[in-house]
């Protein structure tokens, strides 16, 4: 892991001092963290309990990994991401499940900024009908939309996360976001004023 710079930045002092054992800075970095990883997970499996525990493994190997992360290759929250969709893969093989697991969103007392678009969705009624689309498309497509719209990566990040070009992570998203818009044309209008809400925010 690259050292801390002289801006003091209490992020990468939580870093060097997790990476030396302090389980002070463990945890503050999980509690940071793992709303979004768990957010992510969830968007990809669609199954609360197997979110859980991807989040749960992705911090362990991760903390135990620190210095392994290369801060001048990507942000840290994307390095988490790709750890879980590592795990999220493996967890794939498994039988999905049909129930939509979404009481989770509703019992966080503080929504995170990250959930802007999931909060315009549910105020034009149609989040539900979103996410059961959502779990329609490929697993590439639906890491592709969920990092981007769960996760507020950029395409830039997205590829890191999932290792492909920009490009393609970019193609892949709007990819996805075709599929579902052709399987929910009669919320098209609502869908679109939610997205674009969360990109101007």
């Amino acid at each position: 892991m690259s050292k801390p710079d002289s801006s003091g930045d209490p992020l990468d002092e939580q870093m060097a001092q997790a990476a030396q054992g302090d389980e002070l800075a463990c945890a503050a970095l999980y509690y940071a963290f793992s709303p979004a990883v768990l957010r992510l997970a969830l968007g990809l499996l669609n199954d609360l309990a197997d979110a859980e525990e991807v989040t749960q493994d992705t911090f362990i190997y991760a903390l135990r990994n620190l210095r392994r992360y290369d801060a001048q290759r990507s942000a840290f929250r994307t390095w988490l991401f790709t750890i879980a969709i590592s795990r999220c893969r493996n967890k794939r093989r498994r039988k999905w499940l049909p129930q939509l697991p979404l009481e989770w969103l509703a019992n966080e007392a503080s929504p995170a900024p990250e959930r802007a678009v999931e909060a315009a969705l549910e105020r034009r009624g149609v989040r539900r009908q979103v996410w059961a689309a959502l779990q329609k498309l490929s697993p590439a497509l639906r890491e592709a939309v969920v990092l981007r719209y769960l996760g507020g990566l950029h395409y830039k990040e997205i590829g890191q996360a999932v290792g492909c070009h920009p490009k393609t992570a970019e193609s892949r998203v709007r990819l996805g976001l075709q599929a579902m818009r052709a399987s929910l044309r009669q919320y098209a209008s609502e869908i679109e004023s939610a997205l674009a809400e969360w990109t101007t925010s």
